[in-house]
């Protein structure tokens, strides 16, 4: 394969960057720790294909995007999925006597005379092909969904003639480590945030949060609920002779050259223990503030807010709305050496270069009112509030903003104006929160149409009524298809509603408007709502009146 260091001389060479770019490259990836393709990814001077077809040139081969390759199902039996994975390879088409065979790593000679030998009788012909493309790939034409079905007949095989005597024993059996392993795998290659195991009178359910949505993936035996649970409780250190109470734990697992932070709640209920894990993957690649869905208008205003030398700026929506994710974006983009950052967070999700980061420790003292205090002693110039949940938090934010720092902190309420008087009621004076805040941004995730599966179609009368959308004009959706997983979409984006606080906002919060009066005057003032925005992303085809209607309050 072609080193990092040679494909940017031959980017430089084909003049897809210059030494300019590559400067500002290299103080990207100081800054963000990044490597030096990626850093120029981020700064959008390249894309990934950029790079692929440079790689392919100087190697002589072709390149293909496997996004809308179609695969014939005999061509896939001829490389088994063990193998297909190990060296990250998959048949593509066949011409011929000869197969086109997609490759991360075309010079692997060790995968290729493992091809040869499955396939003695047929010409091998290479395709570049990038690692993220190929690893969609494999999970769409390889069955990875029936691996917990095969634990689990496994475990009952076994059941028949030996069964543990307590839940100690029952936790450290070999069958239900894989069987537990197994679920969180198949999570992840799911791209699922959350895992759900659900006891109920006959069965222990299992459902992945995938794009905001809950999926049902497994029903599993009711006799395997102890075993499965008490596994996951001794994983993340929890006391598995306590099921009256709810608890909370965290595990740190390496799979498949992730990094994973799982953070596991458990509740009982009258069937047992329900158990929630999250999935936080360390070492994904956090996006920067351009590949969040702002539009051009709301990116510029945005970044103008991030840039001021004091004041608040809120971002606010419900869980699960990726408030965190643009805190974090946002970060990043004012990150660096001259500036000191320091987070305060419930729980700290992602760690970040040259940004000390601390997690909310109650036992310890550390609220987000104790910890603000203690972070001001610290020279700060910005500093981050994972949220804002009282008076107290509140008062000592804007009084930070008021003194010189820039604070950026979450609120939960519907849309941006609601802010404002979210912290009125909280007891914060009007003219606090009037001299302090200097911006809010409300927002939505809503899902992407899968780009495989995308066609016109005619959505519900009431749908477009709702929204204010025409009858006619073209309208996508996703069909449904194996990439897809069915559903129609894949991946999602945010709407945005960004509330800059001029001075006829600040004079309308200090006379205790509604927030209803508050949103007619930054409407009229040019602020783009959360369903106007979600309506702009319907209009480019991106999402589906459908998911607006889902995810946006009509007006």
């Amino acid at each position: 394969m072609v080193g990092s260091e040679a494909t940017i001389k031959l980017l430089l060479e084909a003049g897809l960057i210059n030494e300019e770019k590559l400067a500002k490259a290299k103080e990207e990836t100081k800054r963000t720790g990044l490597s030096i393709e990626k850093a120029l990814g981020k700064l959008g001077f390249i894309t990934d294909e950029d790079i692929i077809k440079t790689r392919a040139n100087a190697l002589g081969i072709s390149y293909m995007d496997l996004e809308y390759c179609q695969i014939e199902a005999g061509l896939i039996k001829l490389i088994p999925e063990t193998i297909a994975r190990n060296f990250k390879v998959l048949p593509l088409f066949k011409i011929g006597d000869s197969l086109n065979v997609g490759m991360v790593n075309p010079s692997d000679i060790v995968a290729m005379d493992q091809i040869r030998r499955l396939i003695p009788d047929m010409r091998i012909d290479v395709i570049l092909v990038s690692e993220k493309s190929m690893e969609k790939a494999l999970d769409n034409y390889y069955n990875t969904g029936g691996a917990t079905t095969k634990i689990v007949e496994a475990i009952g095989r076994s059941d028949k003639k030996t069964k543990p005597t307590g839940m100690v024993e029952s936790a450290e059996e070999a069958p239900v480590i894989k069987l537990v392993d197994s679920l969180i795998m198949e999570a992840v290659k799911s791209r699922a945030s959350d895992i759900h195991i659900e006891p109920e009178q006959k069965n222990l359910r299992v459902r992945y949060r995938v794009d905001g949505l809950l999926q049902e993936i497994n029903i599993l035996p009711k006799h395997l609920q102890d075993s499965v649970i008490s596994r996951i409780k001794v994983l993340s250190n929890m006391d598995i002779t306590e099921t009256r109470k709810a608890q909370d734990g965290r595990i740190n697992m390496k799979l498949e050259n992730k990094e994973l932070d799982i953070r596991v709640s458990t509740f009982p209920t009258v069937y047992g223990e329900n158990v929630v894990m999250r999935l936080l993957d360390k070492t994904s690649v956090l996006l920067g503030l351009k590949e969040l869905g702002f539009s051009e208008e709301n990116l510029r205003d945005f970044n103008k807010l991030i840039r001021h030398p004091n004041g608040i700026i809120l971002v606010t929506g419900p869980t699960g709305s990726g408030k965190t994710t643009t805190l974090y974006a946002a970060l990043t983009s004012v990150s660096s050496m001259e500036k000191n950052i320091i987070t305060i967070e419930d729980p700290v999700e992602y760690e970040l270069s040259l940004i000390r980061q601390t997690p909310v420790n109650p036992k310890a003292g550390i609220t987000f009112a104790n910890g603000l205090r203690n972070i001001l002693r610290q020279d700060p110039d910005i500093i981050m509030v994972g949220e804002i949940r009282d008076k107290e938090t509140a008062e000592i934010a804007m009084q930070a903003s008021l003194t010189g720092h820039l604070v950026f902190s979450t609120l939960h309420t519907n849309d941006a104006p609601s802010a404002l008087t979210r912290l009125i009621d909280m007891g914060v004076e009007p003219f606090l929160v009037s001299s302090s805040l200097i911006g809010i941004l409300a927002q939505r995730l809503v899902r992407l149409i899968c780009l495989k599966c995308k066609e016109k179609y005619t959505p519900a009368a009431d749908i477009l009524e709702g929204l204010g959308l025409a009858k006619q004009g073209d309208y996508f959706r996703g069909r449904g298809c194996p990439a897809c997983k069915k559903t129609g979409y894949l991946g999602r984006i945010g709407i945005f509603e960004l509330l800059v606080i001029n001075e006829d906002i600040r004079k309308m919060v200090e006379a205790k408007s509604s927030a209803d009066e508050i949103k007619k005057k930054a409407v009229s003032l040019g602020m783009k709502t959360l369903r106007q925005d979600g309506i702009t992303k319907v209009q480019q085809g991106l999402t589906t009146p459908d998911e607006v209607f889902r995810v946006a309050e009509v007006e």
